[in-house]
């Protein structure tokens, strides 16, 4: 072969390189094994001399660990996504703690807060409103480390611990300028998942069922408070999810079953995520007797999905707040290094199609419950909006 005709080849062939390194440096997962380890390596590589010019040159000492994780930190932020983060395997351990039914809290529901942990709502007798937690006010600080950025799922791990054992707040109320310090001691909470009562408006029974989660067993604890105030004759049915952050999709489809006969509940699907249409899975106690849902802001994932099933199939008038808008949801990979990666994956569906990601529920009848007094604004108003559906 003569000289040019190499020389041409050898180009060629240097171009193909060079595209295919450039698509298959972004898509690395496309390489074969041998490859891969190649590419990825000179990542790496850059990754660590940009770490090793910060740790020897930066005008203050800095921690190499701290910036390794950081650097994981930024590709997930990089998302712009508020779901979807990585966590440390200090924080992974966090967020085990928070799942360990052996660990206890302060008996407020939260939600997430760019400065930290927003209170949802505090429960009757707990330690949080025995120090004087309110609803509205956000937890900035645990035991001094900053919750600023802080998923919830980490944050709420911070807070538990053993029974009996103290964890210093730092709390910041509407209005306030600075946080006080609040130390509360752990105690086991025993919340009730459902509690239901007959109440009267106007002369008529009317059945008042609150769910607090969409734990496992959920729907059965609403049925079970249900059942015998449909026995006394209650009239219509108040469904309040008022700061019910959600829980299990499986507990949305089988609650909202309990008033809806058949059809779609909600689907589900993403850009890997097969589409799944969630259908009325039957034992429905209560298909036609009149209802209304009361929602707030802290109302969010599987109540938004309940509310929004029983809006769409026409069963239920919406009373209260919007809701939080969070129309998504995750799977968590655990990691290598002891970490893991907590990432959005595919939206919900209500049966009108509607995807609540960042928008809510906006209910047909305005209600707003003001947490600084202690008289319950928003009820009142929708057991008159029930009342008059029921009469």
């Amino acid at each position: 072969m003569d000289p040019v005709r190499t020389t041409i080849v050898a180009l060629a062939c240097a171009l193909v390189a060079l595209a295919g390194g450039v698509y298959l440096g972004g898509h690395p997962g496309t390489l074969p094994h041998w490859a891969r380890n190649v590419f990825v390596a000179n990542d790496n590589a850059a990754r660590d001399e940009l770490i090793d010019a910060i740790e020897s040159s930066f005008y203050k000492k800095v921690d190499r660990k701290k910036l390794e994780q950081a650097s994981l930190k930024g590709v997930v932020e990089s998302l712009k996504d508020p779901f979807s983060h990585y966590l440390t395997p200090a924080e992974t351990k966090a967020f085990n703690q928070q799942l360990n039914p052996a660990f206890e809290g302060v008996g407020m529901s939260v939600q997430d807060d760019k400065r930290g942990l927003r209170v949802v709502k505090v429960f009757d007798g707990s330690p949080a409103q025995k120090a004087g937690i309110a609803a509205e006010d956000v937890i900035v600080a645990v035991n001094g480390r900053s919750l600023a950025g802080v998923p919830s799922t980490v944050a709420t791990g911070r807070i538990k611990g053993p029974a009996g054992t103290s964890v210093t707040l730092s709390v910041l109320s509407p209005g306030d300028k600075k946080p006080r310090q609040l130390k509360v001691k752990r105690a086991r909470i025993e919340i009730p998942v459902a509690a239901g009562r007959l109440m009267h408006h106007n002369g008529l029974p009317l059945a008042y069922v609150r769910l607090a989660a969409f734990d496992s067993g959920a729907h059965a604890a609403v049925e079970d408070q249900l059942k015998p105030l449909l026995k006394k004759g209650a009239r219509g049915i108040l469904l309040d999810l008022r700061g019910n952050p959600g829980g299990l999709l499986t507990e949305a489809v089988l609650t909202s079953s309990l008033f809806i006969e058949k059809g779609t509940i909600v689907s589900t699907s993403g850009r890997t995520q097969p589409k799944h249409v969630f259908e009325s899975e039957g034992g429905t106690i209560a298909p036609t007797l009149p209802m209304v849902v009361l929602v707030d802001k802290g109302s969010a994932s599987s109540s938004e999905i309940v509310t929004g099933a029983l809006r769409d199939r026409g069963r239920a008038t919406i009373v209260g707040e919007k809701t939080f808008g969070k129309g998504v949801f995750q799977n968590v990979e655990q990691l290598d290094n002891g970490g893991a990666l907590d990432l959005t994956v595919g939206s919900y569906f209500l049966p009108d199609g509607e995807n609540l990601a960042h928008k809510g529920i906006v209910p047909t009848v305005p209600a707003h419950d003001l947490p600084k007094t202690k008289r319950d604004e928003a009820l009142p108003i929708a057991l008159a909006v029930l009342a008059a559906k029921a009469e």
